[in-house]
Formats: structure tokens, sequence, C-alpha cells
């Protein structure tokens, strides 16, 4: 399919899910925005290099999201993916969110492995089943039960009594 025909319809698309993808780039990979920037940026170039494929298929913005999944957990496992640029969040918070409780979830999510803060955000904030875990990031149906249990607990002992106190304020 030449260029042309590639590009019918892909704006429509990446405007359409960019914001998404980037939220949830920043939830995977807890709270650095640059590297969520990057993540987006790699996966909305992947879907352009094959949009005509993904184009057809039933749910092209299932296919983005398991390309970022794929991307953030493969960036997980490069050796430089351990560098921190800095702690502080530069993106201001919506008037009526509680930024105190923002903070305390996203350290907790940087306190779990790559694997369980993946499990954490498609399965809860993606609101994905079990199946669909497992494809996005290519393991058994069991391995995503597990993560979540383990995922779970994790955050409520990272958390601890200070969960009770954010959602009474």
């Amino acid at each position: 399919m030449g260029q042309d025909g590639r590009e019918g319809g892909y704006g429509d698309f990446a405007a359409a899910r960019a914001g998404h993808l980037y939220r949830s780039a920043c939830l995977l990979t807890a709270g650095d925005t640059h590297l969520a920037e990057d993540l987006v940026q790699e996966t909305l170039g992947r879907v352009y290099v094959h949009w005509g494929r993904v184009s057809r298929a039933d749910n092209p913005a299932g296919y983005a999201q398991t390309v970022l999944t794929r991307a953030f957990l493969t960036h997980q496992r490069r050796r430089s993916s351990t560098e921190r640029s800095t702690a502080v969040f530069p993106d201001l918070p919506d008037a009526d969110d509680d930024p105190s409780l923002r903070l305390a979830l996203l350290d907790a999510l940087a306190g779990l492995p790559a694997k369980d803060r993946a499990v954490i955000v498609l399965r809860y904030w993606e609101d994905r089943s079990v199946q669909e875990t497992a494809a996005a990031m290519n393991v058994s149906s069991a391995a995503v039960r597990t993560r979540s249990v383990r995922a779970l607990a994790r955050l409520r002992e990272l958390l601890g009594e200070d969960l009770g106190e954010y959602a009474r304020a």
C-alpha cells in the first residue's frame, strides 16, 4: 500500500487516541512524562507503519494499546531503563483531583516491578479482562491473575494506612 493509502484515516485515529495512550503511558511509567511521551511516539510510529493492516482490524485502539504495553515492557528490559531524570512532576493536576492521593498512588506504582505495574494499569485502569491483558503482555491468563494478586498485595503494603486517610479527605 502506498504512503497516501496508509495515511487514510491514520491522522484521525492518532489524534483521537494520543491522549488516552499518553495517560496509560504515564501510569505505566509511574509518572515519568518524558518516557511516556517517547512510548506514545514509538507506539504511533509502529501503528503508522502497519496502518494498512491495523485499520482493517476489529479493534485498532486495542492494537495500539498492546503496542504501547509491549514497548514499555521492552524498555524496562533495557539496561538504560534504570535511569531517572527527576522526581518532580511538571504537569499541574486538575482542580478537583487530590494531588496527595495522585502522588501517593504514583509512588506506589513506581514501587512495583514493570510487569506488575503493567498488569495493574491494564486490568484496573484500562478495565481490560484477564484474557485481553494476557494477550497485550504476551503471557498466560494464569500469569496475569497471579501478578494481579501479588501486585495488589504489594500496593496495599506500600500504601499502608495512608490510603484510608486520602479516601476520607
